[in-house]
């Protein structure tokens, strides 16, 4: 049997498969079937299958999206990006919420720290358009960017770009609500604490960090255990499926049956493959099949817990470089390359034409990172298998995409 496979899901996944007009093609399966199967016999999805038809695609017989809102039943939220490549969501009210406590339970020490101190403050650094609860275009004030027990300090998404005056005033937001855990985007994370570690600021009751939205490098995590002195651990998902894995006490990335059953397709010869998502909590806008366009590497592991598995992030599929040879460069690949670079905050590799490439890269405060900058160039460039030099050029800033998310590389595009 597959380790994903339990009678629990594939109930879950017939109901779906049955009732949801997007699977219907699916209804005839028996009773017995097993998720494995059920999930055979639908197609992939993708974002673009969100957006047809919506929220048609996904209210069932009887339903209706007024209805819904006007009992609280539903929230509608949106993907991060541009107007045009945002996907409008059905979230059960109160779903983000629950869900991200069933992923962050996976922890035992974050485990640990929440039920000792329920009413735990958290700070929030992210970019504006990112955030699951608040998003805004503008800077309201720290009130309006406080829910529940939650201060948002996100004020643009041009995290290299924020004066020090702006650095301040997050730093002064961020002392008086005195945050028991950071929930960052690792990238604005990265920004904030170099200033704190400037202005030599301590956060007494800190506890640990957890990086999502992007993915985290290891000169992010790196620098953020150095200013803040307390764990980092990396929670991942999407705004469209929820939290998928949590990192655990021991490094690995594992996920919860109950959240969502995940399989892996396309696997290359190293066992980097595409991640499908099948979520099994939001039953207003189940995602079955769902390719969310990242790539994974899938580990057996067993433990206390019986076998299970764990999950290595390679970052986003279409961010992949080709080697000279023709095989698949993933983020994770060439962010290696940066171990133990020291001096460094944060950087783009940009492939102009087939094998030649440029990389740009951010010191922190200042350092002066050549050596470390040196040693990473002439991993990539074994690793990329070019004989052309690699350009490099020490910039005061990079710029996000329109959804506030950094890309690490650039391909060549024709």
């Amino acid at each position: 049997m597959n380790l994903a496979d339990s009678p629990d899901q594939a109930r879950k996944l017939r109901e779906y498969a049955r009732h949801v007009p997007l699977y219907q093609a699916a209804a005839g399966l028996s009773d017995g079937a097993t998720a494995t199967e059920i999930l055979a016999a639908l197609p992939f999805v993708t974002k673009e299958h969100i957006k047809r038809d919506f929220p048609n695609n996904f209210l069932r017989a009887g339903q209706s999206l007024d209805e819904l809102v006007a009992q609280k039943k539903v929230e509608i939220e949106h993907t991060a990006g541009t107007t045009d490549n945002r996907a409008d969501l059905l979230l059960e009210y109160g779903w983000w919420a629950r869900q991200e406590q069933w992923a962050l339970s996976l922890n035992p020490l974050i485990a640990q720290v929440l039920k000792e101190q329920p009413d735990a403050h958290r700070v929030t650094i992210s970019s504006p358009a990112c955030n699951g609860d608040i998003t805004y275009n503008g800077t309201p004030s720290a009130k309006r960017r406080t829910l529940g027990k939650t201060r948002v300090l996100s004020l643009s998404r041009f995290p290299f770009l924020l004066s020090t005056a702006d650095l301040d005033q997050m730093v002064d937001e961020a002392l008086e609500w005195d945050p028991v855990f950071l929930d960052t985007d690792p990238v604005y994370a990265v920004v904030f604490a170099l200033h704190c570690e400037r202005r030599k600021v301590v956060f007494p009751k800190l506890k640990f960090i957890f990086t999502s939205y992007e993915y985290t490098s290891v000169l992010h995590k790196r620098i953020l255990e150095r200013v803040f002195k307390v764990p980092v651990y990396n929670l991942y998902g999407s705004t469209e499926t929820g939290h998928l894995l949590m990192e655990d006490g021991a490094g690995r990335m594992v996920a919860s049956e109950k959240i969502a059953r995940l399989d892996v397709i396309n696997v290359d010869d190293r066992g980097i493959g595409e991640l499908v998502v099948s979520t099994l909590t939001n039953d207003y806008m189940p995602l079955l099949n769902y390719r969310i366009g990242d790539l994974v590497e899938r580990r057996a592991f067993a433990d206390a817990a019986g076998e299970r598995f764990s999950y290595v992030l390679h970052g986003r599929a279409p961010d992949t470089i080709k080697s000279t040879a023709g095989h698949r460069i993933t983020t994770r690949e060439i962010d290696q390359c940066f171990v133990g670079a020291e001096g460094l905050a944060h950087y783009r590799l940009h492939e102009k034409t087939p094998g030649e490439f440029t990389l740009s890269y951010i010191s922190e405060n200042d350092a002066d990172p050549q050596a470390a900058v040196a040693a990473a160039v002439e991993k990539i460039a074994r690793l990329v298998r070019t004989a052309k030099p690699i350009a490099t050029h020490r910039v005061p800033f990079l710029l996000p995409e329109a959804s506030g998310k950094f890309v690490f590389n650039y391909p060549f595009a024709p």
